[in-house]
């Protein structure tokens, strides 16, 4: 039994890692930190956890470092950049699930997320964690930078083709749709109800920070003079986002043939999905799980059409936490997530 801290935990995603951890056999939760929301119970903001009697406390370094071996960092970029060296230095592990560790060069996340990168240096150490690309790489890390939800079913969904050599072109479009929960708990305008409900609108397209750690995602596939365009839309549901990523193949080549690809490439992995061909996903499906599912099509234009669909608090942030850190402590990596998610 591993004892684990969350990190900033009562926001939804830290919300998510705790319902996670609270069933996961193999884990011991010893610490919720909330500097907001320091003295409350999670079952007091959260009554869905209802059982739950552990009480957020402030951040403090030192006092994470005493009480676990695993910290999970579920807090707002450039906040795990001052968390996650004095906690790596303490001999923790920690499973970063903020934008502070994704990209390699601390150039490019300057330029994109307006600040410096103050440890630039771990960058050299921390692992991507998206598993079913660069499982081998997660194991044994110290520090894993787990992908941003958009990045984790964009790649997910280019993987296959990229890797596999049918792509003809660096050229990808990313039309992607998400809940609202991707947003955070601290409300907007944008997500508020009388604004969000009733409507689909498309923010921050060319310029939304998930484009260049998706671009990284494809070049560390093998995809040569990638240039992505990213249109990313806010729907309203409360959770869920779909990627429908488009790549140039062959003209001539046929629907059966990429789904093929895609088959095969996907056949052993346990949370993903390949549905059959002329069948595409829908977030309804993996609504509370740790499942990805795709959906292939190919046109006459010979541009291949790949749908993923994953909760993007699970799959896409915490889920995908949980799933790395079984790998880097060497449990079975569906320990804690292989139980069946969706309400009907």
């Amino acid at each position: 039994m591993v004892s684990v801290a969350i990190v900033g935990a009562a926001g939804y995603a830290g919300a998510e890692l705790t319902r996670l951890v609270l069933g996961h056999p193999e884990m011991d939760l010893v610490m919720v930190t909330s500097s907001a929301d320091a003295g409350r119970r999670v079952s007091e903001l959260y009554p869905a956890l209802a059982g739950c009697e552990s009480v957020y406390v402030a951040h403090d370094a030192a006092a994470v470092a005493d009480a676990a071996e695993v910290a999970f960092l579920a807090v707002p970029h450039t906040a795990a950049m001052a968390i996650a060296p004095a906690l790596l230095g303490a001999g923790l592990t920690v499973i970063d699930a903020s934008a502070d560790f994704r990209l390699h060069d601390p150039a490019v996340f300057s330029a994109w997320y307006g600040t410096p990168h103050v440890c630039p240096e771990l960058l050299c150490d921390a692992v991507y964690g998206l598993p079913e690309l660069w499982r081998d790489s997660i194991s044994g890390a110290r520090l894993v930078a787990c992908p941003g939800c958009y990045p984790t079913a964009t790649l997910l969904a280019a993987a296959p083709a990229v890797e596999a050599g049918i792509t003809v072109s660096g050229r990808v479009v990313v039309d992607a749709k998400s809940g609202v929960s991707g947003a955070g708990r601290t409300p907007s305008t944008a997500t508020h109800y009388v604004s969000a409900a009733e409507s689909v609108a498309a923010y921050k397209v060319g310029s939304h920070r998930h484009t260049p750690e998706i671009a990284q995602g494809l070049q560390d596939l093998g995809m040569s003079d990638v240039r992505v365009t990213f249109a990313p839309h806010l729907v309203p549901m409360s959770r869920g986002l779909l990627s429908t990523v488009y790549l140039d193949v062959a003209v001539g080549m046929s629907a059966e043939d990429a789904h093929a690809v895609y088959a095969e490439y996907y056949a052993a992995e346990p949370f993903v999905t390949v549905h059959p061909l002329g069948v595409m996903p829908s977030t309804s499906e993996v609504r509370g799980s740790n499942r990805a599912h795709i959906g292939v099509a190919v046109d006459s234009t010979g541009t291949l059409i790949v749908s993923a669909a994953i909760d993007n608090l699970v799959k896409g942030t915490a889920g995908q936490a949980v799933q790395c850190a079984n790998i880097v402590l060497g449990y079975e990596e569906t320990t804690g997530l292989d139980r069946f998610a969706p309400v009907f």
